[in-house]
């Protein structure tokens, strides 16, 4: 399945607009969410293929929303690649063990983020 639609997840206007950016200039359709109760009601709304979901934000941070995800029946299929400032191997695996397929740390290399975008299955 080649990923057309994704839902970027960040509470900073920034990385939304940097990661929104380098999406749509690369051809996908882009939609995002400043937290994590906007993205499950977007997600529910208009299932993208792909989530891209900050870890720290405010309220449920993005291994709740991973975890979330994952318990629901009808979202479990979800692809979710956690994007964050966080850099620990720690970080990365337990974003893995919450469901989510991949992890990518910011600032985000327009090149690393597309090559993990295109090995999603």
């Amino acid at each position: 399945m080649r990923i057309k639609k994704i839902l970027v997840v960040d509470d900073s206007p920034t990385d939304r607009y940097v990661l929104s950016g380098i999406l749509e200039k690369n051809g996908f359709s882009v939609d995002t969410a400043t937290n994590g109760d906007d993205a499950i009601e977007k997600i529910r709304a208009d299932r993208p293929q792909l989530v891209l979901l900050d870890v720290v934000m405010p309220g449920k941070n993005g291994y709740q929303v991973t975890r979330q995800i994952a318990r629901d029946p009808e979202l479990r299929d979800l692809q979710i690649m956690m994007c964050s400032v966080k850099s620990q191997e720690t970080d990365r695996i337990w974003a893995l063990c919450q469901g989510a397929c991949e992890y990518i740390v910011k600032p985000v290399d327009e090149q690393e983020l597309l090559s993990k975008i295109d090995a999603i299955d």
